[in-house]
């Protein structure tokens, strides 16, 4: 307890004093499937189809690894420096390698995937490419300034290397061979360096070969030149080389055809059995493979290959690393990232069908119930007649698994339009489909609409109304009109760390209405929330009641009551401390404030004010001294003032006064 000071020597400006004390879907298709190969670097690649295997030479790591055709590594052979082309024999027995870095051409046994044999083709001649016809083994070898094109004839008791057999053309590079599909004793050459381009044809029934057709002179120099293939009825070679094409040429006089447009850097080149050609590039940022049908000078397919290195760019087509499977309709392609330490084999399975793009069109916003048009294009590298049935789907949260909303037809040049009345608000998610044909694969696009709600109306009572402590209030919330929903939520959320809590939560009555009763310890805000429903919007309402906090003053230690004028005093000796004892509801760092005021002069003076801490369960008492206070009148009071009194979770409140006086 404080004893405070009071004497008759301060006149009318008694100065009391104080201690303050502490008491929160469709579009470009990427490969089908692609796997990971334990590769540092590609050479070739070759698919045997009588074994169901695809080879590839690292030169880097001097091996061929052999996989299925799903890229699951079978085999391996090491042991074979700068290995960079393969060759099957006409009867898939043998599959032949060229290694520069041991001046050998090796023969594997493709089923067992080991060595049958080394044929060396001379110190420093580097084979670099192989082929097989007229009953012999042929290479190509050199370097970037001179080419030129060996054999080894394995059929007496030592093979017999010859080399120089076209000196005259003098390549450029080692050059690229491929044999004849049709002609067993014809293969084709190309230059493998940027230098120079040459391309000639051999007839090779005599055991040597003899050239049969080259291109012209002023063809010049189109950049390096990575591969070559010919069309199934041996009348065109397609080659890979630089430029924004594959180029044609006629095998019985190597005069250009029409070309087959693809993308600079041309990597590769595969032709099916059927005439169907596959245009390979090596193009980080645009479309890695063009397929072209038979006859057909437009893409039916475009593939660009995604990204799996740590630089820009899609993975690029490695040269010579494309092959249809042999009587099948799967494309293979090696690829590797920019970075260089991913290589994948890739696998498309569809390749020859066209990949229709469908683009669905609707209005950013509708209003529930109301209608909305979807319209849209199907665009396809083979266009598809009108009529052609789509398949309809709205998702939305009354149907977040689809409802189907039938098949519309496709219009004429590859439009739809339609109309449909979404019945629940939130995301309708409108699906249009193509199932697929023969020549097409199936596509699907999508658009979603918001749909917005009805607006709710709720409304919360009692707002802005101020109350005593230990007041009981009771809130009514008022729902309007909504769809199916009739529960609200009442909270309440008093200010202080006190968290916010649920007060009611029930189904409106048949009024609309939702009351609950709770006595008031703080200013609080109060709520009334609406959850939504599938056509209601959601809803809030607020209300703020401000709460007076809780106050008792009381004077003690008197000798009597006297009454001056109409007021009544209590009476005190002055030997006597009068005993104020005042009450707030408690809370951490509360403290009440005290006025005291002096009769002096005909008028209440002030006497001083000052903040005493409460105790734990609000209590506080004080004391004045009344030393000498004889004849002296005065009043105290209590309040606790917002903001002032430590704290802000109670609306400001005085308490009345308390009239005391001295005798002697």
């Amino acid at each position: 307890m404080r004893k405070r000071t009071l004497s008759a020597a301060t006149s009318f400006a008694v100065l009391v004093s104080s201690a303050a004390l502490v008491a929160g879907t469709a579009g470009q298709a990427a490969a089908d499937s692609s796997k990971a190969l334990p590769l540092s670097s590609v050479g070739d690649m070759l698919v045997d189809g009588v074994h169901r295997k695809i080879f590839i030479s690292d030169p880097y790591l001097g091996k061929v690894v052999a996989t299925d055709y799903t890229g699951t590594v079978l085999s391996t052979v090491t042991g074979l420096p700068g290995v960079t082309g393969l060759a099957l024999s006409p009867d898939s027995g043998s599959l032949y390698a060229a290694v520069p870095g041991a001046d050998v051409v090796v023969a594997l046994d493709p089923q067992s995937v080991t060595e049958q044999a080394r044929y060396a083709t001379g110190e420093g001649t580097d084979p670099q490419y192989v082929a097989a016809a007229g009953g012999r083994i042929w290479f190509g070898y050199g370097n970037g300034d001179h080419g030129d094109i060996g054999s080894v004839d394995t059929s007496g008791a030592e093979p017999v290397v010859t080399l120089a057999q076209d000196t005259e053309l003098n390549y450029s590079g080692a050059p690229r061979l491929v044999s004849s599909p049709t002609d067993p004793n014809a293969f084709a050459a190309m230059s493998s360096y940027y230098h120079r381009f040459l391309l000639g044809a051999y007839d090779v029934s005599t055991g040597t070969a003899t050239r049969t057709a080259r291109t012209s002179p002023d063809v010049g120099s189109v950049g390096m030149a990575n591969d070559l293939a010919y069309t199934p009825d041996g009348g065109r070679i397609v080659t890979a080389t630089a430029g924004n094409r594959h180029r044609v040429w006629r095998t019985t006089d190597m005069a250009e055809l029409p070309s087959y447009a693809s993308e600079y850097h041309g990597a590769a080149v595969a032709v099916a059995a059927d005439g169907t050609v596959a245009a390979g590039s090596d193009a980080p940022y645009n479309p890695d493979v063009f397929v072209y049908r038979p006859g057909e000078t437009k893409a039916v397919r475009q593939y660009d290959f995604p990204n799996t290195g740590v630089y820009s760019g899609g993975d690029g087509l490695q040269n010579s690393a494309l092959a249809w499977e042999p009587g099948g309709s799967r494309l293979f392609a090696v690829t590797s990232a920019s970075s260089g330490d991913s290589v994948r084999l890739q696998v498309l399975d569809t390749p020859t069908k066209s990949l229709p793009t469908v683009t669905v069109k609707v209005p950013a916003t509708v209003v529930v119930t109301k209608a909305v048009t979807v319209s849209g294009t199907v665009a396809a590298t083979l266009g598809l007649p009108a009529g052609t049935p789509l398949t309809v789907t709205r998702y939305d949260p009354e149907f977040p698994k689809g409802k189907a909303l039938g098949t519309r037809a496709l219009g004429a040049n590859g439009t739809f339009s339609f109309t449909d009345t979404p019945t629940a608000a939130g995301s309708a998610t409108y699906k249009v489909a193509y199932a697929g044909d023969a020549t097409h694969l199936g596509a699907s696009g999508t658009a979603v609409v918001k749909v917005t709600p009805f607006t709710t109306a709720l409304t919360l009572d009692q707002n802005r109304r101020t109350v005593n402590y230990g007041t009981n209030v009771t809130y009514t919330a008022t729902l309007g009109w909504t769809y199916r929903n009739r529960v609200v939520e009442i909270w309440s959320d008093p200010l202080g760390p006190e968290p916010k809590r649920l007060l009611k939560r029930g189904t409106v009555n048949s009024a609309g209405k939702l009351s609950v009763t709770v006595r008031m310890t703080r200013d609080s805000w109060v709520t009334a929330d609406f959850a939504a429903d599938t056509r209601s919007a959601r809803a809030h309402a607020g209300s703020t009641v401000y709460t007076r906090a809780g106050l008792t003053t009381a004077l003690s230690r008197h000798y009597k009551w006297s009454k001056i004028g109409t007021i009544w005093y209590q009476t005190y000796h002055q030997t006597s401390d009068p005993l104020v004892t005042a009450w707030h509801n408690p809370y951490p760092g509360r403290k009440t404030q005290y006025d005291l005021q002096v009769w002096y002069d005909g008028a209440w003076r002030s006497g001083g004010s000052d903040l005493i801490p409460l105790n734990s369960g609000g209590m506080v008492y004080f004391a004045f001294d009344g030393d000498g206070a004889a004849g002296i009148r005065a009043r105290v009071r209590t309040a606790y003032v917002d903001g002032t009194s430590g704290d802000n979770v109670n609306t400001t409140v005085y308490g009345a006064w308390k009239y005391f006086n001295f005798t002697r």
